[in-house]
């Protein structure tokens, strides 16, 4: 099932002109993603339809029309009830932003550039996301991330605020994330700056992992995300990580059915292997794209780096030999770290993501579980920073006290458990391998 393949957009009969510049901007292709088939791109194409004498011509349907109507025809949870995108005029945003000045520009995104802004009317200060017109593929991107984000809300999803289909301009305006994406903080760190820490290393983890969580089992229908990467993972002031950039999502399997068909879409180096060969789709898919990300944590190094030989160009590629000998695992230290971890919770956050990489998407961990075991090295991992440790109950004769002592107790035992399971099945991997 396509995400949204309904939207349709049709205009009366244009000049030569037009046509021509339509025919050279439907070839444009965003550097990671591949081009639409011609059976994709069609809805969102503006053709010149043939109509019978007497019947009315078509009608070019606006997009705030067709994100109302589409949003209004999906079950809200109470979560999301009475939640709805603000629309914004053109005006108010070119205000916003300083006329999209080059000052205020922070990024580019997934197809087009990004803004800082200031909302006169709320002194809210904003992120402004500018489709690139000449993207036939940007259009369609708008589209489903507006509708996905208008349903979808939860505190590791980045909120939308709004959005402007003024004409031809199409925008996106979200909260504004003071410390941008994580690749910022994990490549090409300057030598001034503070890199990352293992504790706020795992704490991010632990969120990107609650985000998909809540895409994969509470959203109704699943959803799959498709495009996990360091880049579409943005921080608050405060560290914590929220996903973005939802051009790309799709709508996951029903009933029985454990995965969907879709055009191979993404970025080169999170993409699963079994959905660049078949283009089966499944939540699994998402796990393996944060198994790559989680090794990002892991070793500083890009997903894919062309400025390295071999099979180093390829993370995944270059880790996967470690991941055989336990005794190896420190050799994927970020060396930004300077030994400055916790052994311990090092090796298990290895385990996890060898676990997610695993070449048969059926033995990867559910995203569940790597929530469980990343909450508890998170943890683990709070006790050398002061951060999670909570001071020690008062001792009482209160059977609701000795109650709630004995369930965190219970699931503690649980998250223990989990990412000791995660770093048995690692190392279960490593023997079969050895065997001949």
């Amino acid at each position: 099932m396509n995400c949204f393949s309904c939207f349709s957009f049709h205009e009366n009969k244009t000049s030569n002109n037009n046509k021509k510049k339509r025919k050279e901007t439907s070839t444009s292709v965003h550097p990671h993603r591949e081009n639409l088939s011609p059976d994709q791109a069609q809805p969102f194409s503006k053709t010149k339809t043939q109509h019978k004498p007497h019947s009315q011509p078509p009608q070019r349907t606006h997009p705030e029309n067709i994100i109302n109507q589409k949003v209004g025809n999906y079950k809200k949870d109470e979560e999301n009830k009475n939640i709805a995108a603000q629309t914004f005029t053109f005006r108010e945003l070119a205000t916003a932003t300083k006329n999209f000045r080059q000052e205020c520009l922070i990024g580019e995104g997934g197809f087009g550039r990004v803004y800082k802004g200031h909302l006169d009317r709320t002194g809210q200060v904003i992120a402004v996301k500018q489709l690139d017109r000449n993207g036939l593929q940007g259009n369609r991107e708008f589209l489903v991330e507006v509708l996905m984000l208008s349903l979808l809300h939860h505190d590791n999803l980045v909120n939308l605020i709004g959005y402007c289909a003024d004409g031809e301009q199409r925008l996106l305006v979200y909260e504004y994330m003071q410390q941008g994406a994580l690749e910022d903080h994990l490549f090409d760190v300057a030598p001034d700056r503070t890199p990352l820490d293992w504790f706020t290393r795992m704490k991010i983890a632990s969120n990107a992992a609650k985000g998909l969580e809540y895409l994969h089992h509470k959203a109704n229908p699943p959803v799959i995300y498709r495009d996990l990467k360091s880049s579409n993972i943005l921080l608050d002031k405060d560290y914590n990580a929220k996903l973005s950039d939802f051009g790309l999502a799709k709508l996951g399997p029903m009933g029985d059915n454990s995965h969907v068909s879709s055009r191979v879409m993404g970025t080169y180096g999170y993409c699963a292997p079994e959905y660049q060969r078949t283009g089966q789709l499944s939540v699994k898919s998402d796990v393996y794209s944060f198994g790559v990300v989680l090794l990002e944590l892991i070793t500083g190094k890009r997903a894919v780096d062309p400025t390295k030989n071999g099979h180093e160009q390829i993370l995944v590629a270059w880790a996967e030999p470690i991941f055989k000998y336990t005794s190896r695992y420190t050799e994927l230290a970020d060396p930004l770290f300077k030994g400055d971890f916790p052994k311990r919770s090092f090796n298990q956050a290895v385990a996890i993501a060898a676990m997610c990489l695993q070449e048969d998407p059926t033995v990867r961990p559910s995203i569940s579980d790597v929530v469980t075991a990343l909450t508890f090295l998170w943890a683990e991992s709070g006790k050398g920073f002061g951060s999670l440790v909570s001071p020690p109950l008062p001792v009482s004769s209160s059977s609701s006290v000795n109650e709630e002592s004995h369930e965190e107790e219970k699931i503690t035992e649980r998250e223990r458990a989990v990412a000791e399971a995660i770093e048995w099945g690692s190392n279960s991997r490593t023997q079969n391998e050895r065997l001949p």
